[in-house]
C-alpha cells in the first residue's frame, strides 16, 4: 500500500519545508531591493549636491543624465569595494573588516593611503589615550582586556 502523500498548500495542505524556506527568502529578497533602492537614492542625492556644490564653485552645469551616471557608476564601484574588502578579512580568516583590509584596498592611490592611514594612526592614538584614562580612573573589564589583546595581535599581523 503506497504511503499517502501530503497535499501541496494550493490544494490546502500544509505548505512544504521548502516552499516556506522560498517564501522567506522571497520577504527577504525584498526587503533587500528595498534595501539597496534606498542606498541608490541616497547615492544620487550625495552625487547631486556635490555637482550642484561644484557647479556653483566652477560655473558649469550637470545634466540629470550625468549626476545619474555618476550615481550609477558610483554605487557599482562602492559595491566592488565591499566585496573585495569581505574578500580581503576572508582570506585572513577574519569575519570583521580592519583598517588593514582597507589600506588595502586603497593600495593603488598613493594619496588616499596616505590619508587612510594618517586617519588611522589618529584614531590608534585616540583609542589609547582613552584606555590610559579608563585605566587611571578604574580597573579595565575583562572584555576591555580581550578587545586590547585582539587590537595587538591585528597589529602584529599588519
Amino acid at each position: 500500500m503506497a504511503a499517502a502523500q501530503p497535499r501541496p498548500a494550493a490544494l490546502g495542505g500544509k505548505p512544504g519545508r521548502a516552499a516556506e524556506g522560498r517564501a522567506m527568502e522571497a520577504a527577504g529578497g525584498e526587503e533587500r531591493v528595498l534595501l539597496i533602492q534606498r542606498l541608490k537614492a541616497a547615492v544620487h542625492y550625495t552625487a547631486g549636491c556635490l555637482c550642484q556644490e561644484v557647479a556653483e564653485d566652477k560655473g558649469v552645469q550637470f545634466s540629470k543624465q550625468s549626476i545619474a551616471a555618476l550615481s550609477e557608476i558610483t554605487f557599482r564601484q562602492c559595491e566592488t569595494f565591499a566585496r573585495d574588502l569581505e574578500m580581503f578579512a576572508r582570506h585572513a580568516k577574519r569575519s570583521t573588516v580592519t583598517t588593514e583590509d582597507v589600506k588595502l584596498l586603497a593600495r593603488r592611490s598613493s594619496s588616499l593611503l596616505k590619508y587612510i592611514t594618517q586617519k588611522s594612526e589618529e584614531l590608534a592614538s585616540s583609542n589609547m589615550e582613552q584606555k590610559e584614562k579608563k585605566k587611571k580612573k578604574g580597573g579595565i573589564t575583562s572584555g576591555e582586556q580581550a578587545a586590547a589583546m585582539m587590537e595587538r595581535e591585528d597589529s602584529k599581523m599588519a
